[in-house]
């Protein structure tokens, strides 16, 4: 029995062995052709070599390695009150780019707006507080500073003027916290206009659809060169289980060509300020009530109060002399009639503030107004006052 036993075991141990081997060459033939042409398993990236990335991806990598090292994380920290009267400190997190090996960083003033402790964390992980320069509200900008004692690695600002509807964008910035996060995208708008926490416009905004979220605020906007084109600040989005906004694809940037002009007027006078008019307030008519008031129905911007001393009031400009009641309303009347702004009809409440931001001051403006009947254009120069820190 025990020799038929072994004999027995040798030839199942046989079969199974052919059978097997036949099996698993039959599947290396089958998968083979799957495998070396890639339907099945791409080869992983990391055999790929340097040298195989096409050349949009080499872009995004070349770009990533240069200008992440300048890209920062900024943490504020601002005091609030809560019901009960308590003093309690809120922090807030964004994003910035250094400008030269200084320390001289941009960001949005959103991030570090009302903040007595501004915190820069580098690509390095290294912290330092920072000083605020100077601020301009208008453009949702800030200027701010840290001294790290050493050279810093810096980006280079490029051109805003002349973007193109569909050429390409990359965004590094800190969204959610996550530290150093490229995105690319394309430019998909320009010259949008949007309503910011103050109440009041930023235009000619960049709209892309580079994935753009909370912490992105403040960092900057490349094209395909490596140069900043645009400040990432704001998005239109869904909110998140923690009730922040993510992006849905519609970002805004704030063209880098502010970031110029600002920095042109700190590094001549010191500071950054705001044109000043000196009109206090301003009421658009047109229509029946235009006529109601003995004015021209194409209508205009009627002056509502002048400051004293003001380019304005030295430019000779009038405010109301008298007020009337018209339907449910009491306006102040008899002042002059704004009906074009640098020869540009006036066609909202908005036109003379809208003006006056995209100027500097020391720039003039030219008003055509309309008094006792009588058009005059009057010219004049913009003041200028700093802005608050």
């Amino acid at each position: 029995m025990r020799p038929r036993a072994l004999i027995l075991t040798l030839l199942l141990a046989g079969a199974f062995w052919l059978v097997t081997s036949h099996g698993s060459w039959r599947l290396r033939q089958i998968l083979q052709p799957l495998t070396s042409n890639g339907q099945l398993w791409s080869e992983p990236v990391t055999a790929r070599g340097a040298n195989n990335f096409d050349s949009d991806e080499q872009n995004n990598i070349d770009l990533y390695k240069t200008n992440r090292l300048a890209t920062v994380n900024i943490t504020s920290v601002v005091y609030q009150r809560d019901l009960f009267f308590r003093v309690f400190p809120s922090s807030g997190t964004g994003s910035g780019f250094i400008i030269n090996e200084d320390g001289e960083v941009i960001t949005n003033n959103h991030v570090i707006a009302g903040s007595r402790n501004i915190t820069v964390t580098l690509s390095d992980h290294k912290q330092y507080k920072a000083d605020v320069l100077g601020i301009d509200r208008r453009n949702d900008l800030a200027l701010i500073k840290i001294r790290a004692g050493r050279k810093l690695p810096f980006v280079r600002l490029g051109d805003s003027e002349n973007l193109q509807v569909g050429q390409k964008v990359l965004a590094i910035g800190n969204p959610f916290g996550l530290e150093g996060t490229l995105t690319t995208g394309i430019v998909s708008s320009l010259g949008r206009t949007l309503e910011n926490e103050d109440g009041n416009n930023l235009e000619g905004l960049i709209q892309t659809d580079a994935a753009i979220n909370p912490g992105n605020s403040g960092g900057p906007m490349f094209d395909s060169k490596g140069s900043v084109i645009g400040i990432n600040t704001a998005i239109y989005g869904s909110r998140t289980q923690s009730g922040e906004a993510g992006s849905i694809g519609i970002g805004f940037a704030v063209p880098v060509s502010r970031v110029k002009a600002i920095l042109d007027e700190y590094r001549s006078t010191g500071r950054i300020s705001h044109p000043v008019l000196g009109v206090t307030s301003v009421l658009f008519v047109q229509g029946d009530l235009a006529e109601a008031l003995g004015l021209p129905t194409a209508g205009g911007l009627l002056i509502g109060g002048i400051d004293e001393g003001s380019p304005a009031d030295e430019a000779g400009l009038k405010g109301p002399n008298r007020t009337v009641i018209v339907g449910m309303y009491r306006l102040g009347v008899g002042g002059d009639l704004i009906t074009a702004i640098d020869g540009k009809p006036v066609d909202s409440q908005d036109s003379l503030r809208r003006a006056i931001n995209r100027k500097k001051a020391g720039e003039k403006i030219e008003l055509t107004i309309i008094r006792g009947g009588k058009t005059s254009k009057v010219a004049i120069t913009l003041g200028a006052a700093p802005e608050a820190l």
